[in-house]
């Protein structure tokens, strides 16, 4: 049973990175280095929760954003991905050692939560984007990075809220599918 707290702790958290990669991150990092719900020390992991760390991913990260803030440009869609997807393996696999475990169920769930989190939320954005004002519209960053921050602190502090996170992104990612696929249904019909 600890082996699946610590797989869905990691799991979230890593969910949480795949919707806004930096302050959820920040704040793992911070929970960590203060023992609170995991600790990296005494694993290979241990530098998750260091400064220096935590600057890196953040000059990377706001480097990212501010190229792509005019449009999405794919390649910085594409490095924003990357970026969350190792993020969210290495955070997974960090949990499971945090307790002494296997750390490729880790690496595997904590990168397939960080993907679901990036395209539900890049899905959910772009079509509250499209509905905005441009003055609305530069909200958007800090609600993702607040519901990233309640992803992973609650994950954190509670691991089978993981799957309550999971199960979000998967229906607000379905969701998107299901109602492209009825869009070209209503055009169809109109031949």
């Amino acid at each position: 049973m600890d082996f699946v707290l610590d797989l869905l702790q990691g799991a979230g958290i890593a969910a949480g990175i795949g919707i806004r990669p930096f302050l959820p991150f920040a704040l793992t990092a911070a929970l960590a280095s203060a023992d609170l719900g995991l600790d990296f020390d005494g694993t290979d992991f241990a530098f998750l929760e260091e400064w220096w760390f935590v600057i890196a991913v953040a000059v990377v990260v706001i480097g990212l954003e501010l190229i792509g803030r005019r449009r999405e440009i794919p390649p910085v869609v594409w490095a924003l991905l990357t970026v969350a997807v190792a993020l969210g393996a290495l955070v997974g696999a960090g949990s499971l050692a945090d307790n002494d475990r296997a750390i490729v169920p880790g690496v595997v769930a904590g990168a397939l939560a960080a993907t679901l989190g990036f395209y539900a939320a890049r899905s959910l954005f772009t079509r509250v984007r499209r509905r905005l004002d441009p003055d609305a519209q530069t909200a958007l960053p800090i609600y993702g990075e607040g519901a990233g921050l309640v992803a992973a602190g609650l994950s954190i502090l509670f691991p089978p809220l993981a799957i309550l996170v999971i199960a979000a992104l998967a229906w607000l990612l379905l969701g998107t599918r299901r109602r492209a696929g009825e869009k070209y249904a209503g055009l169809r019909i109109l031949r």
